[in-house]
C-alpha cells in the first residue's frame, strides 16, 4: 500500500514540476509586462520550481526505500505548502494570475502532505534497521 501512495506522490510531484517551470517560461515570455511581472514574480517563481525538482528527487528516493529522504520529503513538502498557502492568501502581494497557479500548486502539494503523512505510509518507512527499507520498489528501482 505504501508503494501506491508514493508512487501517486512522484506523480503529483512531477505534474508540480511541469507547472512550475511552465510558470518560469511564462514569467520570461510575459518579462515586458511589469503588471504581469514584478520583482517578487521574479524571485517567487525559480525558487518554486527549484524546490520542486527537489521534492521530485527526494520523492523518487523515498519511493526506492529511503526513510532520510521520505523524513525530507515529508519537512519540505509541508513547509512549500505554507508558503504557498500564503501567497495564495496574501492580497496585492502578487498578481493574480500567480496565485491562481500557486492555488493549482497548493492543491498538489496538499495530496502530498497528506499522503505522506498517512499513519500506513510513516509505519511502512519506519521499518527496517538501514538507511534504505528493502522494498519491492526498492529491488526494482534505477535509482536516482
Amino acid at each position: 500500500m505504501r508503494n501506491d501512495h508514493l508512487t501517486t506522490v512522484v506523480k503529483l510531484l512531477a505534474a508540480f514540476l511541469v507547472i512550475s517551470v511552465s510558470t518560469v517560461v511564462a514569467v520570461v515570455l510575459m518579462r515586458h509586462d511589469p503588471a504581469l511581472v514584478t520583482t517578487a514574480v521574479w524571485v517567487r517563481t525559480p525558487l518554486v520550481a527549484a524546490s520542486a525538482a527537489v521534492l521530485l528527487v527526494l520523492s523518487r528516493r523515498a519511493a526506492a526505500g529511503h526513510r532520510g529522504s521520505f523524513r525530507r520529503l515529508r519537512i519540505i513538502a509541508m513547509v512549500v505548502l505554507a508558503a504557498i498557502v500564503a501567497v495564495v492568501a496574501w492580497p496585492g502581494a502578487f498578481p493574480v494570475w500567480l496565485r491562481i497557479e500557486q492555488a493549482v500548486c497548493g492543491v498538489f502539494m496538499a495530496s502530498v502532505v497528506v499522503r505522506t503523512n498517512l499513519r500506513v505510509v510513516r509505519s511502512a518507512m519506519a521499518g527496517g534497521s538501514g538507511d534504505a527499507v528493502a522494498t519491492p520498489a526498492a529491488r526494482h528501482w534505477p535509482g536516482p
